[in-house]
């Protein structure tokens, strides 16, 4: 049974074009998709991310618990801090890409987990506790991100407190009309911005204020459709598209959030070896040199017609205007520079790696 967020009413009152995604019943776009993308990168845009999943880490052995269910460090979080991580599996694999945020240092925590492996994670996570208590509270939270060069005026506006102030990676809690939030500054498109968690009821009331409120800032709505040309342009990572199970953390780039190092955490060894063995592909940014839009699952190829991989998101980008896309590559071909063929329905068409972001973060 498909499930809708409780926001789910105030997008269909606003005509929004939905469809279903990892199980809920979502807006995919309110007007046109590049007009929703250029406000993001321009104005403000607001996101009902309500179907990601919470998870509640507790108790004293909250922190032994985490640290061992996740790469990153968390014993370095602060209270009010945050941190991206990854739930390593025992396949030398991903079983998510997570947002750790500490609401009490080594006591209380709140993990966000994508929405189409919240039931796994959790599972995850309880089978491999060290003794935390670990409480699935996905049905008690609604989560509205608000994303955009205006969004911190906005938020200063709409909460009567310095959101604008507030470093990035942070996570601070408050009230809205009477209703429970957290306030964090974690997002997904590369702007300026936040993402709140309301408890269920207040999700409505918060909605529409920032509609009302966002007037003057060019305030829209915006659905699933600009999220992920968004994300694409800052070349973050969707899980089932550029992770999944059985994607090697290092070759996606993410090294930079595993701490083998510092802490032992699920099958380490496993990813620390294949690391040093040589990982064979790496995850690359690349722009069309000839006409076409790559899409996932096209495949690559060399000019000797040899395939060396395969794209994983691709799309035409809204702020260059002109056709990007992900992929994982031979190493070989990973190179900033490098050129080679994507196959576009039988069509071989030029492509070269480029530096990414595509675009500049707060652009």
């Amino acid at each position: 049974m498909v499930q809708k967020t409780v926001l789910c009413a105030e997008h269909e009152k606003l005509g929004a074009k939905m469809v279903e995604f990892a199980g809920w019943w979502m807006p995919i776009q309110y007007s046109a998709l590049r007009e929703e993308h250029d406000n993001v990168r321009k104005n403000v845009g607001l996101f009902d991310v309500s179907h990601m999943g919470e998870v509640r880490v507790k108790g004293p052995r909250a922190l032994e618990s985490l640290e061992w269910l996740t790469t990153n460090e968390v014993a370095k979080l602060n209270e009010g801090e945050a941190h991206y991580s990854l739930l390593p599996n025992d396949q030398g694999g991903l079983v998510d890409d997570i947002f750790v945020y500490c609401l009490k240092k080594n006591e209380d925590y709140l993990v966000c987990v994508n929405a189409s492996n919240k039931d796994k994670d959790f599972r995850w996570m309880l089978d491999h506790n060290k003794g935390a208590d670990i409480t699935d509270e996905s049905g008690i939270w609604s989560q509205v991100a608000i994303q955009g060069p205006k969004a911190p005026a906005l938020c200063d506006e709409v909460f009567g407190l310095k959101v604008s102030a507030i470093p990035r990676n942070r996570i601070q809690p408050g009230v809205f009309q009477g209703h429970k939030i957290m306030i964090a500054t974690t997002g997904y498109t590369g702007e300026k911005g936040c993402e709140v968690f309301i408890e269920n009821a207040g999700a409505p009331a918060l909605w529409q204020s920032l509609l009302e409120k966002g007037q003057k800032y060019s305030v829209k709505p915006i659905g699933l459709g600009a999220r992920d040309t968004l994300r694409t342009e800052m070349k973050y990572s969707l899980y089932g598209n550029e992770i999944n199970d059985t994607t090697n953390p290092y070759a996606a780039g993410l090294g930079w959030v595993i701490k083998p190092q510092n802490k032992d955490f699920i099958n380490r060894s496993a990813l620390v070896a294949a690391k040093e063995k040589g990982l064979g592909q790496n995850l690359i940014g690349f722009k069309m040199l000839d006409r076409g839009i790559p899409r996932s699952n096209y495949l690559l190829f060399s000019f000797d017609n040899k395939e060396i991989g395969k794209v994983t998101s691709g799309t035409h980008s809204p702020t260059l205007d002109e056709p990007i896309g992900i992929a994982y590559i031979s190493s070989e071909f990973a190179k900033e520079g490098s050129e080679f063929f994507v196959d576009i329905r039988g069509r071989k068409v030029k492509a070269k790696v480029c530096k990414t972001p595509f675009v500049s973060a707060g652009s």
